[in-house]
Formats: C-alpha cells, structure tokens, sequence
C-alpha cells in the first residue's frame, strides 16, 4: 500500500505508483509524497546538505519491525522539467523517479554499487514498460 500526499496542484493518480510497489516490494507500505521544489529544497538542504532542489529523496526505516519501509519524495517541478527535456509526460517522469527512490528504500545506492541499482531501474521500467529510466540519460 502507499500512503499518498500530494502538495502540489498536478493531479496524479496514485495508481501509477501502485503497481510498481507491487512488482518490487509486495508486501511493503511505502509513504510517497509529491511537492514542488521550494520544499524539496529545504529538505535536501536538512538532510543532505545540498541547498538546491533534487528530482527524488528517499527515506528508509532501518530495521523496521513493520510492512512500513519509509517515505519517497518527488518534486513534480523538477520532474516537469526533465519530462519536458526529454518529451514525455510528467507520469513517466514521476514512475521513473519512484522506481529509484523506492530501490533506494530496498536497499540499493547507485553511489556504492557497480552498477546494480541502475540494471534494477531498467529491469523494473521494460517489465511495466516504462520508457527512458535513469540508466539510458
């Protein structure tokens, strides 16, 4: 299940998300909120030390006694973007930035890895048909 909270006036339906939980994390309740980049700003700038605006963040429960594996946050500005970069619709940038903040929830980080979480991006995108995910940019 998602738990889902938007903060923006996009209208997106959270069954473009759903079924991407249920193909990676099935049993998982994952909180996923969409804001605009003012707040994701201030959040990365809280957390990650970075005073700009990000396209994702993630953030896991370690050890978690419950289904609950943590919160995703998408910034539909700079989804908009990026969707308007590329050409395709904001839905596709959002599937494809929840892909990677919800492979970040399982455990994965494309920072450490060799390659790992980008192949997992990809595999997730082509069997939900998904175009363009991370790993092709």
């Amino acid at each position: 299940m998602i738990d889902f909270d938007n903060h923006t006036d996009h209208d997106i339906d959270v069954g473009l998300f759903e079924k991407i939980r249920e193909f990676l994390a099935p049993s998982k309740m994952i909180e996923l909120i969409i804001v605009g980049d003012i707040k994701i700003k201030e959040l990365n700038k809280e957390h990650r030390k970075q005073d700009k605006p990000t396209d994702v963040l993630s953030f896991p429960i370690k050890d978690s006694k419950t289904n609950f594996i943590g919160s995703v946050i998408i910034s539909a500005d700079t989804a908009q973007r990026v969707a308007d970069e590329i050409g395709h619709p904001l839905e596709v940038e959002l599937q494809i930035l929840f892909i990677h903040g919800l492979l970040h929830l399982l455990g994965f980080d494309h920072e450490t890895d060799n390659g790992q979480m980008r192949q997992k991006e990809k595999e997730v995108a082509d069997r939900l048909s998904i175009a363009n995910p991370l790993l092709e940019r």
